[in-house]
């Protein structure tokens, strides 16, 4: 056995994609981080050996404008254009490769930490150390470090280093919350494991093992659906281990799981109520089971259901996210109710860096399904997305407690500005934080552009002459309101024959900037609408409101009428329609509650199409302004400069421009450009979307400096970009900094858009 000691600014212990983007964001700090990690892939539940795909705020596209950005961001849009089919070990390429871009990570894989050096009071104690074993090499191997991050998920080293925390249900009276039980229990949700299959193209017969369930045998048959398929993704259900201990009955728990699989497989194989299985074969059954819950540490904030539902904007908010509170029956599988419980918050919800660090050890932050919140809370937070970013924001404040040599605590008491302006830096997944980094040089600047988009219509063409789409049902548009909103013309086919219709148009407000649903009655008006048509007709609003918003235009059900449906994206706009008996819903397997608001108006099966629709006045929202120190997410309006519609997206020639009053000497550019976060992606095989990069991505651009005599000199040319965010290091022709009143930014393509995007262009001096 051969016995080590390393040093380093940074632990991080657990590989899963909290742990990675954590051990990623320290290390683009200049901090030196050992990511250490028990299993020989990264990604955790996400990787090959368990091969649960990644969920987290977009909820299955249930939200809008919802896709996480910073590093899991770029991992899912990494994944799209390298592996759009879900290859689930192209996918462990994509997070390996992400780490090891890193210089600053040292990757420590098959290394189980078992041992923690830690001292000081209950209240104050202090990690020192922690030790692991390297499996399959003898190495012994402690790692030293200033500040340490639990994303084991089962939150070993926070227990062995004294970290206080929960296992199983907080009773109702501790926190009021509506979805706990009467009395605290240690009830946890269970693991599960998942199965593929193939279609071998000739008949496969299956020999179920000795072990397998006989499902007649268990209430499965009456209360789950079996299906064939090419994969597991209908089958999260197979869950079991909730009311045991999910660590110390892992193995247990494991067997039952495997022989369920054995036994599910066997009725579809041997049955016969499946003739469509008679070619399919077992390709991949797990060994891993899947854990959902275990500990949960305890924070200086314990997240709750209200923090979840009620959307409270914490002013400490490092992260999003937007799952439901997802809750399952203890009993799992063998539940007689339905596998799970479902509620939605009206739009995304937001998490505080107070529930990320460990109230009584000093030096102890975690991320991932282990964070600071109560069961129900967790029931939204735990998905791995989320806890993806809930990695790069505790990456991201252990990279500052190490820079200020101070604690989490006192990072979050005293310098949360420090935490904001980093994640914004980043691009991270926070919502409703604008820049005010003093260090970005931009927000000083003259803002110009070669154009903007400043017409708010979309409208059938030619090309794209749109298809009719009956009000057999109350229908939408989300539109941006900045600063008014006098008119909306919309293009409406009358009932057939002479008789006219009388439409009822409706102004809601969405309640909150980042939601996208109506939630208070503005106005309502009626029209006419003649015979046949189609006919633009007008409504008037004089809708204006103190700040800049986004408002729904509601178009009440109406009796052989029609709306005209085009087939465009239209910038900032939002097609939606009410729910109505006979939709599916998000999952198949669960019933869907009352009351949910982004239930009751849905975006999918309509986005990158749009009602037809002319608005008055000319609109701001999309002034060359929006891209310097405001919003980097959609929020009250898209936040972002948009160009006028371009003849060819190949030939876009559109420029962003910063004018000083006084020479600048600058460093650095930052530039976040469009990846349409509306758009809901996915890593493995549970949804896949056609464009292997986003369309409004910007594809070629350039970015200049002008030179005293006005001329302008490129600095650098990019061709091909596939990424959201950009960071250029700028050099003058000495190799100091570029000297210079003015930067430009020339958008010379996009992957397909007619519009040049950008969301922030960004400045930093010497």
């Amino acid at each position: 056995m051969r016995e080590e000691e390393v040093h380093y600014d940074i632990a991080v212990i657990g590989g899963g994609l909290a742990g990675t983007c954590a051990a990623i964001a320290a290390a683009r700090l200049g901090r030196r981080v050992a990511l250490v990690n028990n299993r020989p892939v990264l990604g955790g539940n996400a990787s090959s050996e368990v091969r649960v795909w990644v969920c987290g705020a977009t909820a299955h596209g249930v939200q809008r404008w919802a896709r996480e950005t910073g590093i899991m961001g770029e991992l899912y849009t990494e994944n799209q254009y390298r592996n759009p089919e879900g290859n689930p070990y192209y996918w462990d390429q994509v997070v390996l490769d992400a780490v090891r871009a890193e210089p600053g990570i040292d990757l420590y894989l098959n290394t189980d930490v078992r041992e923690v050096a830690a001292s000081g009071p209950e209240d104050a104690r202090e990690v020192h150390s922690c030790t692991g074993w390297m499996m399959g090499s003898e190495r012994r191997i402690t790692f030293h470090a200033r500040q340490f991050l639990d994303c084991t998920g089962d939150g070993l080293l926070g227990h062995l280093a004294g970290a206080r925390y929960r296992i199983g249900r907080e009773g109702r009276d501790e926190f009021d919350e509506p979805w706990a039980p009467d009395d605290a229990d240690e009830a946890l949700l269970g693991s599960t494991i998942l199965f593929h299959t193939k279609d071998m193209g000739h008949p496969v017969k299956f020999v179920p093992p000795a072990h397998a369930k006989d499902l007649t045998t268990t209430p499965i048959l009456r209360n789950r659906v079996l299906r064939t398929g090419d994969n597991g993704c209908d089958y999260w259900w197979i869950e079991w281990g909730g009311e045991l201990d999910t660590v110390h009955d892992n193995e247990r728990i494991r067997d039952e799981l495997q022989a369920v699989i054995m036994g599910i497989w066997d009725h579809i194989k041997n049955s016969g109520e499946f003739p469509d299985a008679e070619n399919l074969t077992l390709e991949w059954v797990g060994s891993l089971p899947g854990k959902r819950e275990y500990r949960r540490f305890l924070g200086d904030h314990v997240l709750t259901q209200q923090d979840i539902l009620e959307q409270r904007q914490f002013e400490d908010r490092i992260a999003f996210g937007g799952w439901s509170v997802d809750l399952h029956p203890v009993q799992g599988m063998y539940a007689d109710e339905p596998g799970a419980r479902q509620r939605y918050a009206d739009g995304i919800f937001h998490i505080p860096l107070r529930s990320l660090y460990s109230a009584n050890v000093t030096n102890l932050l975690f991320a991932g399904r282990n964070i600071s919140a109560t069961h129900v809370a967790f029931g939204a937070t735990r998905v791995m997305a989320t806890c993806a970013t809930l990695g790069e924001a505790a990456g991201t404040a252990a990279a500052l407690c190490v820079a200020e040599n101070i604690g989490p605590r006192e990072l979050a008491a005293e310098h949360p500005e420090l935490v904001r302006r980093a994640l914004l830096r980043q691009d991270a997944s926070v919502i409703g934080l604008s820049d005010d980094d003093p260090d970005n040089l931009a927000r000083t600047a003259r803002v110009s552009a070669s154009s903007h988009l400043s017409r708010l219509a979309a409208e059938p063409t030619t090309a794209a002459p749109g298809e009719r789409y009956p009000l057999t049902r109350d229908l939408a548009l989300l539109l941006p309101v900045d600063p008014a909103l006098d008119t909306v013309d919309l293009l409406v086919h009358g009932a057939p024959g002479e008789r006219r219709s009388e439409l009822t148009v409706e102004l809601w407000s969405t309640g909150r900037p980042e939601n996208a649903v109506p939630v208070d009655h503005v106005l309502s008006t009626t029209l006419t609408v003649p015979a046949d048509g189609p006919h633009w007709v007008t409504a008037r609003f004089d809708h204006r409101p103190d700040t800049p918003q986004n408002v729904v235009l509601i178009v009440r059900a109406c009796p052989d009428t029609a709306l005209v449906l085009v087939p465009e994206r239209t910038d900032g706009v939002l097609a939606l329609r009410s729910r109505v008996e006979g939709d599916a819903a998000v999952d198949h397997d669960i019933p869907e509650e009352e009351g949910q608001l982004v239930l009751e108006w849905q975006a999918r099966g309509l986005r990158r199409r749009t009602f037809a629709f002319r608005a008055t006045p000319d609109t701001a929202a999309f002034l060359p302004e929006r891209a310097v120190g405001g919003f980097q997410r959609a929020y009250g309006g898209p936040q972002m400069w948009s160009s006028e519609l371009l003849p060819d997206p190949d030939r876009a020639a559109q420029w962003l421009c910063l004018d000083w009053d006084e020479g600048q000497q600058l460093t650095e550019a930052r530039v976040v450009f469009d990846d349409d976060v509306d758009e809901y992606l996915n890593n493995l095989h549970r949804h896949r979307t056609l464009f292997e990069v986003m369309p409004e991505l910007v594809r070629d651009y350039r970015i200049q400096s002008r030179e005293p005599d006005g001329t302008w000199h490129t600095l650098l040319t990019v061709a091909g970009n596939r990424r959201r965010h950009r960071v250029h290091e700028l050099k003058g022709a000495d190799g100091g900094p570029v000297r210079t009143d003015a930067l430009r930014l020339v958008v010379d393509a996009t992957h397909g858009a007619r519009h040049a995007h950008v969301i922030a262009f960004k400045a930093y001096g010497a």
